[in-house]
C-alpha cells in the first residue's frame, strides 16, 4: 500500500518526503526498492506466527501478547 502511495503522490506532483512523509508496515522487501526506499515498521512475523499458532487451540480469550517492533528508518519519511 506505501509504494502505491508513493507512485500515486508522484503522479498527483507531490515529492516524497519534501510534500508528504509516507510510511510502510511489515517491511515487505518492495520496501527497499522504492523510490525513494520505504520507510517502515518491521514486526517479527515468524514469531507472530508462531504465538498465533500456540494461542489458537485454547482460544485465548482475553490474552494479548505484545511483539517487539522496530522502526526501519530509510528515505521516505
Amino acid at each position: 500500500m506505501a509504494a502505491g502511495a508513493i507512485q500515486a503522490l508522484r503522479r498527483a506532483g507531490r515529492k516524497v518526503p519534501t510534500d508528504v512523509a509516507v510510511i510502510g508496515f511489515d517491511d515487505a522487501p518492495v520496501a527497499r526498492h522504492t523510490v525513494p526506499t520505504l520507510t517502515t515498521v518491521r514486526q517479527p512475523v515468524e514469531e507472530l506466527a508462531t504465538v498465533a499458532t500456540r494461542l489458537l487451540p485454547t482460544g485465548a480469550a482475553g490474552v494479548d501478547p505484545v511483539l517487539p517492533t522496530e522502526l526501519v528508518v530509510r528515505e521516505s519519511a
